[in-house]
């Protein structure tokens, strides 16, 4: 399977009637391997505050996470595995694997709890495949 169809199969899904506004899996080192069309285009600095914050978790919350240069504000995540972010009726879902990660973003009326659900069911399932 390509990533691509990882993307438009596993992310951009209906879910109770509702699909995530974009998603994207990305290398650990910032690379692209699929993303949806409205995905933003992520800059090095971003990608590097994301690293950080897997590995010292809450390094982004004083300064919030940016993606595409729009700020969310970063709400409760797991430690070391999943980031959220919210910024007004959306935000952002992102969770680590062993060498990507997996970016989900929505707007209302999807709720969070549903960007969770599509985002970390993916990433886990990534994770047990060593990927």
């Amino acid at each position: 399977m390509s990533w691509q169809s990882y993307v438009d199969d596993h992310l951009m899904c209906d879910v109770e009637g509702n699909v995530l506004t974009s998603a994207a899996i990305l290398g650990q080192d910032g690379s692209v391997w699929a993303q949806s069309a409205a995905f933003p285009q992520l800059k090095a600095e971003e990608i590097a505050g994301i690293k950080k914050d897997f590995e010292e978790p809450g390094h982004l919350a004083p300064t919030g996470l940016f993606l595409g240069g729009a700020k969310y504000m970063v709400v409760q995540g797991e430690a070391g595995a999943v980031i959220r972010g919210k910024k007004g009726p959306g935000g952002v879902t992102i969770k680590k694997t062993n060498q990507a990660f997996v970016f989900g973003l929505y707007d209302e009326p999807m709720t969070g709890g549903q960007c969770n659900t599509v985002v970390e069911r993916l990433g886990d399932y990534l994770v047990e495949s060593e990927l």
